[in-house]
């Protein structure tokens, strides 16, 4: 069994994170795919048949000199993209809710000592907590989303100097660990949105017991890892249906016309299916971030540490 509320350094953040998937991850996963399936399907469906469609009347409006064929699509069927739109906009946000707090929760009770988590579980800390996810969403959309864009905004503007391109290494990854850290603290605590955001931001420089010195290093330098190797494997995926698109394109005409789209046929089939296979693999990948980022969360409580490992002390005392 995994010990959550220890200190660690950079390399156990990284090392017990695949360690927890070791552990938990059958059951973890067989509870995510329960709970996210139908969710992701629609997704994928959506992403592969909309997208196509959308691209293909893209390139067919330039082909045959058909200048605005692609405006009078969109007018003729806009009712129906307002439609799919909405819908595409509600399935994701709430594909994006599950897919946060699922590991908070299933690391909240995993950490509290139980080891066989049901799908039943996860969803009554769902409905026990629907208040205070509501709450978290309005401040991320309105208090965190626009914040963080106004420091990204800053700091593209930087890379105008050669200064910018080493803050945006800085502030992507403090960004993401945040973000994460008010998730779980905000339900791994009986603090307030204000007070799990203050603290996720404080988390990241000093421990709270202010005599260690800072984790931000060790915290950027994870998640940093950790997002690099998802960014490897997705690109893996990503890269064949390019491969495919950049193919179609030698086709065209020295007009620049197409002489047939690129996106009908069997080829943009698989173009958007290899597609929807990255996307689902990137949904799935995510989830070893937001367990790394859940570990360094555990490592922030200082104030926990000592208790648990007392108890767990005296739980071995009992035993003998």
């Amino acid at each position: 069994m995994m010990q959550f509320y220890k200190k660690r350094d950079f390399g156990t953040f990284i090392g017990d994170s695949f360690n927890f998937f070791k552990l938990y991850g059958k059951n973890y996963f067989k509870n995510y795919i329960l709970l996210n399936g139908l969710l992701l399907i629609l997704m994928v469906t959506i992403f592969i048949f909309g997208y196509r469609e959308l691209f293909s009347q893209l390139f067919g409006s330039n082909m045959s000199g058909n200048s605005y064929y692609f405006q009078q699509y969109f007018e003729d069927n806009a009712g129906m993209l307002i439609v799919v739109g909405l819908v595409t906009f509600l399935l994701f946000l709430i594909l994006m809710i599950v897919n946060y707090l699922y590991p908070v929760f299933y690391l909240k009770r995993i950490s509290r000592g139980e080891e066989k988590i049901k799908t039943d579980d996860i969803l009554s800390d769902f409905k026990s907590n629907a208040g205070r996810i509501g709450i978290l969403c309005l401040g991320m959309i309105f208090i965190v989303t626009p914040l963080a864009f106004i420091i990204i905004g800053i700091s593209y503007a930087l890379i105008l100097i050669i200064i910018g391109l080493f803050i945006m290494l800085l502030v992507y990854p403090t960004l993401f660990n945040v973000v994460t850290f008010l998730m779980y603290d905000y339900f791994n605590s009986d603090r307030g949105f204000f007070e799990s955001l203050s603290y996720s931001i404080r988390a990241q420089f000093s421990y709270a017991n202010g005599r260690e010195k800072s984790p931000y290093w060790k915290y950027w330098g994870a998640t940093t890892i950790v997002f690099l190797i998802m960014y490897t494997i997705t690109t893996i995926f990503t890269f064949i249906p390019m491969m495919f698109f950049y193919s179609s394109i030698l086709t065209s005409t020295p007009d620049g016309s197409f002489e047939q789209n690129p996106f009908q046929g069997t080829m943009g089939i698989l173009f958007f299916v290899i597609y929807g296979i990255s996307m689902l693999l990137s949904f799935f990948l995510s989830n070893l971030m937001y367990v790394n980022s859940g570990l360094m969360y555990y490592d922030s409580r200082a104030d926990l540490h000592q208790k648990v490992e007392l108890a767990e002390i005296e739980t071995i005392g009992n035993n003998e």
